[in-house]
This record gives C-alpha cells, sequence and structure tokens, in this order.
C-alpha cells in the first residue's frame, strides 16, 4: 500500500513540475514548489488510506464478533 501512495505522490510530483514549467517559473522555484506538492500529496493520501484502512478493520471486526455472538446462541438452544 504504501508504494503505491508514493508512486502516484511521484506522478503527482512530475506533472507539477511539467505544470510550473509551463507557467515560466525559474527552475530552483519549480523543483521546491514540486516537492511541497508531492510532501503534501503523499502525506495527505496516506493518512486518508490509513483512516480507511482502521475503519474498514473496526467494521470487519464488528461483523466477526456479531456473528460469533449468533452461532454462540444458536448453540445455547
Amino acid at each position: 500500500m504504501n508504494t503505491i501512495v508514493v508512486q502516484f505522490g511521484l506522478l503527482v510530483f512530475f506533472l507539477s513540475i511539467i505544470f510550473f514549467i509551463q507557467q515560466g517559473i525559474v527552475l530552483e522555484h519549480v523543483i521546491i514548489r514540486a516537492l511541497v506538492v508531492f510532501i503534501v500529496v503523499t502525506i495527505t493520501l496516506a493518512i486518508i488510506i490509513l483512516t480507511f484502512m482502521k475503519a474498514v478493520n473496526k467494521t470487519a471486526l464488528k461483523k466477526d464478533s456479531d456473528f460469533n455472538n449468533m452461532l454462540g446462541n444458536n448453540s445455547n438452544e
């Protein structure tokens, strides 16, 4: 999962380099701006994915617990 986030960040990095170069900005400023965009996008995407994975795991554990309780109740009858 981390490699996908980093690869997506690199894609955004290179696309932002192309975007900033077309605006006629000095090369040093282009690299710095693209790096900032890369860091922001990568960290934001990592946080979103971690939050999503925690929500999915929490839901799966709850459903598993409910299923086990249901099986336990049926075996007691």
